[in-house]
């Protein structure tokens, strides 16, 4: 069973970047499409970002095309998201999913546990 494992949030400012990790154990990790969402306090888990098994495709949810980038190391089993130009409505927990198919979908079946990041004005 893979588990996923996030890192890499904090605290910045308004304008500032971060850049997000997530380590998974198992071997499928390369053959499945990953995802990246985040819950702010009082409201929903929203899609952020996903990629393909191989990286070659890439979808953003709108508020974040041109500021964010999602990527990942197959040979390192890791996702990454780099998050630049950072904003105070960005400030989420954000977690890491792995999905059941190759090909970018709306089916993740594992989650991982999340990391803060916080943006301050």
């Amino acid at each position: 069973q893979v588990q996923l494992v996030e890192s890499g949030g904090g605290l910045v400012q308004a304008g500032g970047s971060l850049k997000l990790a997530c380590a998974a154990s198992g071997h499928t990790f390369r053959n499945y499409a990953m995802g990246w969402f985040r819950q702010a306090p009082g409201k929903e888990r929203e899609f952020v970002a996903a990629i393909s098994y191989g990286g070659g495709r890439t979808t953003y949810e709108d508020s974040v095309k041109g500021r964010f980038t999602i990527s990942r190391d197959n040979a390192k089993n890791t996702l990454y998201l780099q998050m630049n130009s950072l904003k105070p409505e960005d400030t989420a927990v954000y977690y890491c999913a792995l999905g059941n198919r190759a090909w970018i979908s709306d089916q993740y079946d594992t989650w991982g546990q999340g990391t803060q990041v916080t943006v301050s004005s």
